[in-house]
Order: structure tokens, then sequence, then C-alpha cells
């Protein structure tokens, strides 16, 4: 059987986004079901809150600047709660002690991306932060992620204190705004198709038969 043309999927996405991980699982659980899908991923920057502190900041004060108070963050995180719970995942808020700049999360992305271990980054990343409650800020934290995914700690830490590709990072997102993104996670599909949101596994499994079943059709006649 002859194989199908792959397909560039790209991710636009926040390590601290809880969206973010609701819909990679989401889109994880479609990719499982059709082994053999055309799609080839690749993960992109996008920061949440780009203006934060280099060193983070607590997470109370965060969301109570953000949402005006207790009352609004918990109206905030009610369908986000929700959402993780139906996708089987258990996010440990109360363990969230600091909220992070993430923009060493995302040099973290982009030179794992070198090893072929973005996704794993990406992975690790979610649990730390949603799962362990780790301040994916930190250095120590990213380089144990680093190791963790079978990338060198002690190159990790080395990195993390250089300005390497801080302005590549910047730029990228930078960008994805001026394209018109303003909320992640988005997804493009094949450079044309935008589809924004953490859906559901069902409209991944629809969207994946849709383009395999033109990959078959091949190309149309003009």
């Amino acid at each position: 059987m002859t194989s199908l043309p792959s397909v560039k999927l790209d991710i636009l996405s926040d390590p601290i986004c809880p969206w973010c991980y609701i819909g990679k699982t989401h889109l994880d659980k479609a990719l499982a079901e059709i082994p053999d899908h055309p799609f080839v991923i690749e993960w992109h920057p996008f920061q949440l809150n780009p203006d934060m502190p280099r060193e983070g900041m607590d997470r109370r004060a965060y969301l109570e600047a953000k949402f005006g108070g207790k009352e609004g963050a918990v109206r905030a995180y009610a369908p986000i709660v929700e959402h993780a719970e139906q996708a089987g995942l258990s996010i440990d808020f109360e363990g969230m002690k600091r909220t992070p700049n993430t923009l060493n999360a995302h040099r973290l992305i982009h030179w794992a991306g070198t090893e072929g271990k973005q996704t794993a980054a990406v992975d690790t990343l979610f649990e730390a932060y949603f799962v362990k409650g780790l301040d994916i800020g930190d250095p120590e934290i990213l380089a144990d992620i680093a190791q963790e995914i079978g990338m060198e700690r002690d190159v990790m830490l080395k990195l993390l204190e250089t300005e390497n590709d801080i302005e590549a990072i910047q730029s990228r997102d930078a960008h994805s705004r001026k394209m018109g993104v303003n909320s992640v996670p988005t997804f493009v599909v094949a450079n044309q198709h935008a589809v924004p949101g953490a859906q559901p596994p069902e409209l991944w499994k629809q969207v994946i038969a849709d383009i395999m079943s033109q990959l078959e059709a091949g190309p149309k006649d003009e």
C-alpha cells in the first residue's frame, strides 16, 4: 500500500495554558485511534503573559489581578476544571504556587525540536506544571525536564544562562499575533486552515478522515 503524503499540523500553544493541555489531550486521543494519520506536528511559541516578569509571580496575586479577585478566578476556571475532568486530566490548581514567565520553557521546546523531542518536551512541561505544580520558569526545573526527555541537563542549564533564541521566540510570537492569532491553542492544518480552541477528539477524527480521503483521491484536474 502506498503511503500518503504528510500534512503539516502547526500548533500554537503555551505550557501554562490549561486549554492547550486539554486540546492536546483531545488531539492525542484522535491520533491514537488513527495511527496512520498524515500529520507531522510542530509546536510554536505563544505567551499568554508576554509582559510577565522574568522571574514569574505569586499565582494568587496573578489570578486576583487578572480576574478581579478570587471569585472571578473561580468563575473563570470552572469550565476548565469541567473540561479537564471530561478529558480524563487531573489538574492540581491548588498545587500551583507561581505563575511563570514561559519564555525559557518555549526556548526548551525550540531546542528539543532540533533533537526530534519537541512533543516530548511539551508533554513533560504540561505534566510538570499542571500535575506536579512545578515552577516551569525555574532553569533548574527546565534542566530536569530536558534530562527527563533525553537531553543533556548541563547543556540546557548553560543555554538557559545565555540570551540564545530569545529574540527569535519573541518575534515568532509577535508574528502570530500580527497574523490574527489572539488565543491558544490554535491549530493550523496544511498552512491553510486554522482550528482554534480545545476541539473534541471527534472533530479531529473527522478532519483526519477528510484529509486522508482527499489525499487518496489525489490532485483534482483543473
